[in-house]
C-alpha cells in the first residue's frame, strides 16, 4: 500500500487451514487494539464446534470475535448473508475505534467481502424446495443435468455434488430469468472496496501437513462423531451445508456404517490436506499480499508478519 495508511484500513491474515491464522490474528487483535472478523464459511453455523476449529469461549472473551455461529446447521449459509453480516461488523468495530482483523480460510467469502457480491435475485425458499424435491424424485445429479441445460458455463464450473450452488444457480436462472454465469461476466470486479494490510503465513508443506493430520485425531478424540451423532438427532438433514464441513462428512458416513472410524480420519486427514492444496493455489493469486513462511517450533515464528503488519498499519 503506497503513501499514508487510511485509518479504515481493514488487517487481512490469510493462509491454508493449520498454518496459524487465528494464533496470529489473535496477537495483532492485542497489540493493535482489534476485533476479529471470522471469513470461514463452516464456523457461521452454530453447534459445529469440534471439527471447525472455533475459538473456544476463552479466546472470545480475551477477544471479540465476530461471524460465528450465525446459523443452525440445517440452514443453508449463503455467500451474500456473509458478506452483508461482515460488513456490518466491519463498521461497527470501526465504530468503536478498533482495528477489524479479517482472518479465515473461505477464500470466496474474502473476495465476495471485497470485491462485493454478484447483483442477483434474493433466495426463493419456495423455489429452492421445488428444486430439492426434483433432487429426491429424481435421484444425484438430475440439478446438475439440469443446469448443464439451462446455464452450461455454470455447470461446468461446480460438481454433481455441490447441491448447495446448484441450486443457487438454477434459482438465479428460474426466479431471475438471467444465467448465473452472465451476470458473474458482466460484474465489474475492480479494486478492493476496503483498503487492507494484507499478510498471507505459508509453511513447509510436510509440516503443514503433520500439524493437519494432528489436527484431525485431535478433532475426533474430542468428540467429532459424538457432535455430529447429536446433530443428527436434533433432526438435521444429512444433506445440508453444514455436513459438508471436512470431518463432518465422513463422519456421518462412518455413523451410517459406511466406514469405519479409522477410515473417516484417514479420510479426513487426506481431504484436509488437498483443501490447503486448494487454498494455497487461491490465495497465491490473491492481490496484495505480503507472504511469510512461519516456523511453529520457534516461539518467535510470527515476529516478522507482526513487525510487517505494524509496519504497514502505521503502529510501530
Amino acid at each position: 500500500m503506497d503513501g499514508p495508511v487510511p485509518r479504515d484500513t481493514l488487517l487481512i491474515v490469510v493462509g491454508p487451514t493449520a498454518v496459524g491464522k487465528s494464533d496470529f490474528a489473535l496477537l495483532a487483535c492485542e497489540r493493535f487494539g482489534g476485533e476479529v472478523v471470522s471469513v470461514d464459511s463452516m464456523q457461521v453455523y452454530r453447534g459445529l464446534d469440534r471439527g471447525t476449529s472455533k475459538p473456544p469461549p476463552g479466546v472470545r472473551r480475551r477477544v471479540p470475535h465476530h461471524g460465528i455461529d450465525l446459523a443452525d446447521p440445517g440452514e443453508d449459509f449463503s455467500l451474500g448473508q456473509f458478506e452483508r453480516s461482515a460488513a456490518g461488523a466491519i463498521a461497527a468495530i470501526r465504530a468503536r475505534g478498533r482495528l477489524p482483523v479479517l482472518v479465515g480460510g473461505t477464500g470466496l467469502y474474502l473476495r465476495g467481502l471485497l470485491k462485493g457480491v454478484v447483483d442477483a435475485p434474493r433466495r426463493d425458499e419456495a423455489l429452492r424446495a421445488r428444486l430439492r424435491a426434483l433432487q429426491d424424485r429424481h435421484g444425484p445429479g438430475h440439478l446438475h443435468r439440469l443446469l448443464r441445460r439451462v446455464d452450461p458455463p455454470a455447470a461446468r464450473g461446480l460438481g454433481p455434488a455441490d447441491a448447495q450452488r446448484i441450486v443457487r444457480a438454477l434459482e438465479v436462472r428460474f426466479a431471475g430469468g438471467e444465467r448465473l454465469s452472465d451476470l458473474i461476466r458482466a460484474s465489474p470486479f475492480g479494486p478492493d472496496r476496503y483498503p487492507a494490510v494484507k499478510i498471507g503465513l505459508s509453511m513447509e508443506r510436510g509440516t503443514l501437513y503433520r500439524l493437519i493430520d494432528e489436527r484431525v485425531l485431535q478433532f475426533y478424540s474430542s468428540g467429532l462423531v459424538e457432535e455430529v451423532r447429536g446433530l443428527l438427532a436434533a433432526g438435521v438433514p444429512e444433506s445440508s451445508n453444514a455436513f459438508k464441513a471436512l470431518g463432518y462428512r465422513e463422519a456421518v458416513e462412518h455413523l451410517r456404517g459406511a466406514i469405519d472410524r479409522e477410515r473417516a480420519i484417514a479420510l479426513t486427514q487426506q481431504n484436509t490436506r488437498r483443501y490447503a492444496k486448494r487454498q494455497w493455489t487461491w490465495f497465491r493469486k490473491e492481490e496484495g499480499v505480503a507472504w511469510f513462511e512461519v516456523d511453529p517450533s520457534r516461539a518467535d515464528r510470527f515476529e516478522g508478519p507482526m513487525a510487517h503488519a505494524a509496519c504497514a498499519l502505521g503502529r510501530r
